[in-house]
């Protein structure tokens, strides 16, 4: 299974590596790395995760505090947004 991001998910994920790259050089694309990773994760196992709603679930990443929220359609994986866990709940609704 593939997936795809929504154009605001995308640009927050690109926004996030900006920010850890600024903190420390290399951590960036930690960040990146780690999120890839998660995405693995869900493409592997895409009914695994916590449910948000009915049809959108979220998985944790490793080492950031972050999460992914997605939905599963019928081709592939919708990334709905790569959000930190510690701002804004639900901002994210919007999108779906």
């Amino acid at each position: 299974m593939k997936f795809y991001f929504h154009p605001e998910a995308e640009a927050e994920f690109d926004r996030s590596v900006k920010y850890y790259e600024q903190c420390q050089p290399g951590l960036g694309l930690e960040f990146a790395e780690e999120v890839y990773a998660t995405m693995g994760r869900i493409v592997q196992y895409p009914a695994a995760w916590f449910a948000l709603s009915k049809n959108s679930r979220r998985c944790l990443v490793n080492r950031f505090p972050y999460g992914v929220i997605y939905q599963i359609k019928s081709r592939a994986l919708r990334i709905i947004a790569v959000a930190h866990l510690n701002r804004r709940p639900g901002y994210w609704k919007e999108r779906l």
